[in-house]
């Protein structure tokens, strides 16, 4: 399984950019991947995306850093010799939206697969099997189980903000193992007991 957690300078594929990617090879806890690049010309920066990531204008569009295509390149490369790569996170449609159109932007073959494991679901069914409810958005009529909602759930504080791209796939992978293991998995987590056991 590919953990995989994506900022970007937006929400829209076609209009935004990455700006990083942070990833966690669920088979061998040590292959981890973080980058960053700066967006590619005429992207189009999202109100409010950068008080999310904690990025400033200045940090994503400096040519100093790597392009978006040469870090999708670097993060392909990274997953190839994985035996599993179904990609996992929270909202990971999103994810892997951003990764495929700037896999195509930059000319590259898309090799990762269109199936996702959503820690979202994965969550709500927990809740279910366990006799709760799941938290619903009363404004907005869905599903209140955000990250914050899901790492809570779990034992685990609210992710750090803003927003980190590994620090975001590490909750993710954590909460993976404890949903579906009962078993912590990451160092960074074991301070927190798993609430129902």
């Amino acid at each position: 399984m590919l953990v995989v957690d994506v900022e970007g300078s937006g929400t829209e594929y076609d209009k935004h950019s990455v700006v990083s990617i942070g990833a966690i090879d669920m088979s061998e806890l040590g292959r981890q991947f973080y980058g960053e690049c700066h967006i590619w010309e005429g992207a189009h920066i999202m109100e409010g995306a950068l008080e999310v990531n904690g990025f400033t204008e200045a940090e994503i569009t400096d040519p100093n850093k790597k392009t978006e295509a040469a870090l999708v390149t670097e993060f392909l490369e990274w997953t190839e010799n994985m035996s599993d790569r179904t990609l996992a996170g929270q909202n990971v449609s999103y994810d892997r939206d951003m990764l495929k159109a700037a896999s195509e932007r930059a000319g590259l073959s898309w090799t990762l697969a269109y199936r996702t494991l959503d820690t979202h679901s994965l969550c709500w069914m927990h809740m279910i099997k366990s006799g709760e409810q799941p938290p619903i958005d009363q404004q907005h009529k869905r599903s209140a189980l955000n990250l914050d909602a899901v790492l809570n759930y779990c034992g685990i504080p609210d992710e750090p903000s803003p927003h980190n791209a590994l620090t975001g796939a590490k909750s993710h992978a954590e909460v993976i193992s404890r949903l579906l293991y009962n078993r912590p998995l990451l160092p960074e987590f074991e301070e927190f007991r798993i609430p129902w056991l």
